[in-house]
């Protein structure tokens, strides 16, 4: 078996869709075929491109960390972590009314001094019954590029919520972590009590995480249970979850406020490249890949543009007038290949947007990522900037339709090249 075709079959996930078609003049198109690439056929610079891409799902040392605190709390010797209920054996969770005017009115609140907080084992036994998967990619609202992209399972908030028995005044969840005995270094958030209590649009509900791809959170993850939001950036997400308070109080607390920070933004759909030469040869074919965060809004296209530098149009700055192409946006994984360190590369049974054979329901999948390729024609000698964007469900192209930046990356990315 020749090296071309081995690298099909372990790739066949990804490139089983790719065809190289060339004009008669030589240049080079990305079209979509019914049936797997042929391996004479497959554009071999595509297929090294492609196969040196990520998996979909990060490997669990792989994820980025953006942790505050000083010291950060899973930095902290094990001795101290046990103290402060940063193990699962010590962990305690209070779920109580605020306390001045805006008090909700709770018949069972758990508190520590009662012997009523929520335990690890407590978490496990509602578990039991109530449990629940989603993949979510996981994106700070300040940073480019994803911290990492994972299957999350938890439980939903509102089975503990419900729990407290709370009969009145109650407008919204505030919550918050370990934070070193320091107030001020809290770091808390917040949202309405209706997207705790149901689920819009779809959407996975909002947990109390314990695992990550199949596997007990890390420390540096969050653990032993954080706070997870499907639709929401990184900050909504609290880490070492310890208190939730539930009150009357209409306005938001969380901490992001102080930073001119949109807190109530969800997930937007944006592209950025993986790869791409700096230097090519003249009149030679230009493989680029790249991946997409799926936003709230879905995605229907990826598209990239390469003009000479300095001759974007006038008066357009989100270069609507501009040559933009579409490029291919890869087929999901086959079973086995989604990466993540998941047990026996599965993705778990019952993850929701998953069929029963670790197949996503739907493709690109929202708030998850997805990756794409595109192989363009050759150029002249010269310099050259090339920029990637997003179309998502609603044909709003990227920047839009939220493009500003304190509500989250939406940027379109313009990476050089050069050609000689």
């Amino acid at each position: 078996m020749s090296a071309l075709h081995e690298f099909l079959n372990e790739h066949q996930h990804l490139t089983r869709r790719f065809f190289l078609s060339l004009s008669t003049l030589g240049a080079a198109t990305l079209t979509v075929g019914s049936q797997a690439a042929r391996a004479n056929e497959l554009a071999p610079e595509l297929a090294e491109a492609i196969g040196n891409l990520e998996t979909l799902l990060t490997p669990l040392d792989k994820f980025r960390d953006v942790s505050r605190g000083k010291p950060v709390p899973h930095s902290l010797p094990p001795e101290k972590k046990a103290e402060v209920g940063l193990t699962r054996e010590t962990w305690k969770l209070e779920v109580i009314s605020d306390t001045d005017k805006s008090a909700a009115r709770l018949r069972k609140p758990m508190t520590k001094a009662d012997g009523t907080a929520l335990d690890f084992n407590g978490l496990m036994q509602i578990a039991e019954t109530h449990s629940v998967r989603f993949a979510k990619v996981m994106t700070c609202l300040n940073i480019g590029c994803p911290l990492g992209t994972g299957i999350w399972e938890g439980v939903p908030l509102r089975e503990i919520i419900w729990r407290t028995q709370p009969v009145e005044n109650l407008r919204r969840v505030f919550y918050y972590g370990y934070h070193n005995d320091e107030p001020g270094q809290m770091f808390r958030s917040s949202m309405p009590i209706g997207r705790v209590l149901e689920d819009p649009y779809d959407l996975p509900p909002v947990i109390l995480c314990y695992k990550l791809n199949g596997q007990f959170l890390s420390p540096e993850r969050g653990g032993p249970v954080r706070v997870v939001v499907p639709e929401a950036y990184g900050f909504k997400s609290i880490k070492w979850l310890s208190h939730v308070v539930l009150t009357n109080f209409a306005a938001a607390n969380d901490t992001y406020i102080d930073g001119n920070n949109d807190i109530d933004s969800p997930l937007k759909t944006w592209a950025a490249t993986l790869s791409v030469p700096k230097e090519v040869a003249v009149n030679q074919p230009i493989p680029v890949t790249g991946y997409a965060q799926v936003g709230i809004s879905g995605l229907s296209k990826v598209q990239v543009w390469i003009c000479p530098k300095g001759t974007e149009p006038e008066g357009d700055p989100n270069f609507l007038t501009a040559a933009w192409a579409d490029a291919t946006i890869l087929d999901p994984p086959k079973p086995g290949h989604w990466g993540g360190d998941l047990p026996d590369n599965k993705i778990p049974s019952n993850t929701q947007g998953f069929d029963a054979d670790g197949r996503p329901k739907t493709w690109p999948m929202r708030l998850g990522k997805v990756h794409w390729a595109a192989l363009r024609p050759g150029l002249p000698a010269g310099e050259y900037t090339l920029r990637s964007r997003t179309v998502d469900e609603k044909g709003h192209a990227q920047p839009m339709p939220r493009p500003f930046k304190k509500s989250g990356h939406a940027a379109i990315e313009q990476v050089n090249l050069v050609v000689k």
